[in-house]
């Protein structure tokens, strides 16, 4: 029963969605902050200029404006994103020339990891963009980029789909893509790295929940330093093509380097990291506990 592939891809599948929602939980305040400064990087000082201004403006409830949307692309892409994983981990044994319960090393899982990613951008992408118009909805309108703003998720859901169809909800896809791939391969590279050096020797399963919440920070911080430019510029498609005709991926990247500079495209970076370590950490913590749950289960039957 514990190798039949459907139960096994429905069992991480719900194990991702977990994890999904742990980290949403943990990091949107965040989340909020980074794509404020990352698309309009000239209205705040840093992070406590923004978390400020924000709070005096809109309010708490600021901090957790595009919540539903994140929910919804955390649950959605972790779920795709594990359940993927699983399948491309069989498939590097395969190209590998391995054995189907031959344990991957961190380099095959970190591989494996980036292959799922791929799938994962196609469930990603349209919630995230809906995601982070919310999140800078106030700016938008403050900047006059737009007159009327979009306060719910269903408004700005009916305003891609009246502008540009239902092909509006990949604004951003490129990017997305070129952000995940590599992204995901240093997420997992890191994550399984440093739970072999936690387990020294020892079985990766039998490690505890601080091993594991350090473990999936540390991925967490790989990942955002390696592509963090890359989702500054996806950011920025998603958010300025709600006012008009936005540039492509090399064209907004372009025009970022010329205009503001190289440092441009890190504005939003302290909050990012903070929000790294706890939000991956109680993701990884939450798939692994509830996979485990879940298999035991399994294996009573």
């Amino acid at each position: 029963m514990r190798t039949n592939p459907a139960i096994q891809a429905a069992i991480d599948l719900t194990a991702g969605a977990a994890g999904g929602t742990a980290c949403v939980v943990t990091g949107q305040p965040f989340d909020t902050a980074k794509v404020k400064m990352q698309t309009f990087p000239s209205m705040y000082k840093g992070l406590v200029d923004c978390f400020v201004k924000t709070y005096k403006q809109v309010g708490f409830r600021g901090f957790y404006k595009g919540t539903t949307p994140a929910l919804v692309a955390n649950i959605a892409e972790n779920s795709v994103l594990f359940m993927c994983y699983g399948f491309c981990q069989q498939i590097v044994r395969f190209l590998a020339g391995l054995d189907r319960k031959t344990e991957l090393s961190d380099l095959q899982n970190a591989a494996a990891g980036s292959f799922a990613s791929a799938f994962a951008t196609l469930v990603l992408c349209p919630t995230e963009l809906v995601k982070c118009r919310l999140q800078t909805m106030h700016e938008l309108q403050l900047s006059g980029k737009i007159t009327q703003g979009h306060n719910t998720v269903w408004s700005v859901v009916k305003g891609v789909l009246q502008k540009d169809g239902p092909l509006g909800f990949y604004r951003g896809l490129s990017s997305t893509l070129l952000r995940e791939l590599p992204g995901y391969f240093v997420f997992f590279g890191g994550y399984e790295l440093s739970r072999t050096f936690f387990a020294s020797g020892r079985s990766k399963n039998e490690l505890g929940p601080i091993p594991l919440m350090i473990s999936g920070g540390f991925g967490g911080i790989c990942l955002w330093i390696a592509v963090y430019p890359i989702d500054c510029v996806k950011s920025r498609i998603q958010v300025l093509s709600m006012a008009g005709k936005q540039a492509g991926f090399m064209g907004t990247f372009s025009n970022v380097l010329r205009n503001e500079g190289v440092l441009a495209l890190y504005s939003g970076l302290k909050p990012t990291l903070l929000r790294a370590f706890p939000a991956n950490g109680a993701l990884f913590l939450t798939y692994e506990y509830s996979r485990k749950i879940m298999m035991k289960q399994i294996d009573a039957y």
